[in-house]
């Protein structure tokens, strides 16, 4: 990434001479220093006063992902962009496949997927989150992408992507998995599915309703262990439409 923050919430107001030493750590440091006084829209900086926006990049398909000091992204950069390529690459992509993205977030799969594919759409429960990715696209130029806000916890058949008619999907939910947008899937059903997951128990329930239920091949998985000394690992995993 571009650089590094830190952010600080307190619920009483800060002193003037709170804010100076701050201010001082975080020059000293190079550290943005962001402070959070209540919820966190209230996140605001401190120094430098007027900072650039935060941004990683994915060198492999060229594109910026620009991000607010609260909004979620991988924090291990070389990991991340490694997954990323995997994913794509699993995919299989032709020039001509439309690409169905669920729990899109900022666009860090989407628009990488769109430098491959003829048109990609970005599916994210957090509206804010929408417009950023949005943004993000605007950034990169990225013209064959959309996104769209919409409850991917809620089993229904009548789903703002179901008329994109997708015929490669990816999938990287939080740790509840991805049950109810996977039953929201209508035929024709994409003929491939990568699977990114951060919490393996989801990842096993939902693959046995993809292979069982829905009739896919588990084709591969592997993991990567994007947060290093900890039980924690990102898995994926590929189904292919026999």
């Amino acid at each position: 990434s571009n650089a590094a923050g830190l952010i600080f919430r307190h619920l009483d107001p800060l002193t003037e001479d709170d804010r100076g030493m701050l201010a001082a750590f975080g020059e000293h440091h190079d550290i943005r220093i962001y402070l959070q006084p209540s919820r966190p829209d209230s996140i605001a900086p401190l120094w430098p006063a007027n900072p650039e926006p935060l941004s990683y990049r994915i060198p492999a398909f060229d594109v910026e992902i620009r991000f607010e000091p609260a909004d979620f992204i991988q924090i291990n950069n070389a990991v991340n962009n490694a997954t990323v390529e995997q994913a794509v690459k699993l995919l299989d992509l032709a020039p001509d496949d439309r690409v169905l993205d669920l729990f899109c977030g900022l666009g860090n799969f989407t628009l990488p997927l769109a430098r491959r594919a003829a048109h990609v759409l970005g599916v994210e429960g957090e509206a804010s989150l929408v417009g950023r990715a949005q943004a993000n696209a605007r950034l990169n130029q990225i013209m064959n992408v959309e996104f769209v806000s919409a409850d991917l916890y809620r089993k229904s058949s009548d789903t703002v992507w179901n008329s994109f008619q997708a015929n490669k999907l990816l999938l990287d939910p939080p740790r509840g998995g991805a049950m109810e947008a996977i039953k929201s899937l209508v035929e024709p059903l994409p003929s491939r599915i990568v699977y990114v997951s951060c919490y393996p128990a989801t990842l096993a329930r939902d693959s046995e309703y993809l292979v069982q239920t829905l009739g896919y091949r588990f084709a591969a998985a592997g993991i990567m262990d994007m947060f290093p000394q900890t039980s924690h690992v990102e898995s994926m995993a590929l189904f292919i439409k026999p």
